[in-house]
């Protein structure tokens, strides 16, 4: 194993033992939750925007090792950003993590997030690793409507 895939997988394994944001929201503005029924993972995604910034996000739930990696990856990737960074943010991870963005200098402009473009070499992986992705990003776009989103693994692409 190469020195920089050994150490993606120690911060896989890092964010799921200690996830970052693992926490409900009370006062948050939005709520989307994530299920895939195939493998069984389930989360609950909450943000709090303010000023087009996403000022807090936090998730709850449970799953195997890379979706709740990537939920609290995420989780750290995008506070404080701004809803378009957000945008570009998980278009760029959703391509690479999906084998259609491959360079190595895609995956070095995700920073650790690119630790995730691996699972483009096992499908099965690909919606663990976009389950909270596709959740943050259905209930962000749902800016005007505090309504509850459920993603499931049929509806994410």
């Amino acid at each position: 194993m190469s020195a920089i895939n050994e150490l993606y997988q120690q911060l896989i394994l890092e964010h799921n033992k200690s996830p970052r944001n693992f926490k409900t929201m009370d006062d948050a503005d939005k709520k989307a939750e994530g299920f895939n029924p195939l493998c069984g993972d389930h989360y609950t995604i909450f943000l709090k925007i303010k000023d087009n910034r996403i000022a807090d996000i936090g998730f709850q739930g449970a799953g195997c090792a890379i979706s709740k990696a990537s939920a609290s990856m995420m989780t750290a990737a995008i506070k404080g950003a701004t809803v378009e960074e957000v945008e570009a943010l998980f278009q760029k991870f959703h391509a690479v993590v999906t084998g259609k963005m491959t360079s190595d200098t895609d995956v070095e402009d995700l920073g650790s997030l690119g630790a995730l473009a691996g699972v483009a070499e096992f499908p099965a992986r690909i919606k663990c690793a976009s389950l909270a992705w596709h959740a943050m990003h259905s209930v962000l776009h749902e800016m005007n409507d505090s309504t509850k989103t459920v993603v499931t693994s049929d509806t994410m692409t």
